[in-house]
């Protein structure tokens, strides 16, 4: 009888390894959380950076953008894939496009040694020293950009650096897709 009742934690691990590999084979690895994605940019105030420093100006992330469509891009001097889609947002802001940067974790002078070595495609830059915007926007990792619609609203988001010509295209174009018209109540 002991024998059997040793044999139990066994089963149940054996169970779950088997409910486990189910669920991995049903599930989409091309699913990426986009949480925000239909809400409106969080209410993240930063200092921008100076030169070198962070601020004296601090800035809304929630209204960066001023009544105008832009991209949030969470970047990071020691962030390799960041250097890697640096020439795509360069080409971006030779397109007109509104870019914010947001140099999460990462150390002012480090950012801006960053920008002068390899171009400034940001119309601001945000530090964001302690991570505070990237716990805010829910990021996994830099780099993420969100596409955010000239309400404020997030409306497409990418994990990862910008490589892929139809990724960045996606983004370009859900922020400038017209709002859609709100609801009405209909009569009877």
């Amino acid at each position: 009888m002991n024998r059997w009742l040793a044999l139990i934690p066994l089963v149940v691990l054996v169970a779950l390894a088997v409910l486990f590999v189910g669920w991995s084979l049903k599930r989409d690895p091309e699913f990426k959380p986009d949480a925000l994605v239909g809400q409106a940019v969080p209410e993240t105030v930063l200092p921008m950076l100076t030169g070198d420093t962070a601020g004296p100006g601090m800035v809304d992330l929630k209204t960066a953008g001023v009544g105008r469509p832009m991209l949030v891009n969470l970047f990071a001097s020691w962030c390799a894939p960041c250097q890697v889609e640096h020439p795509k947002l360069m080409a971006l802001r030779a397109q007109g496009v509104a870019i914010v940067g947001v140099a999460y974790k990462d150390d002012p002078i480090a950012t801006r040694a960053f920008l002068d070595r390899l171009g400034d495609p940001y119309a601001m830059v945000l530090v964001d020293a302690e991570g505070r915007a990237g716990l805010d926007l829910g990021v996994s990792g830099v780099p993420e950009t969100f596409a955010v619609d000239a309400m404020g609203r997030i409306v497409a988001k990418h994990s990862g650096p910008l490589i892929d010509e139809r990724d960045v295209q996606r983004l370009v174009d859900a922020m400038q897709a017209p709002a859609r018209p709100l609801p009405t109540a209909t009569e009877r």
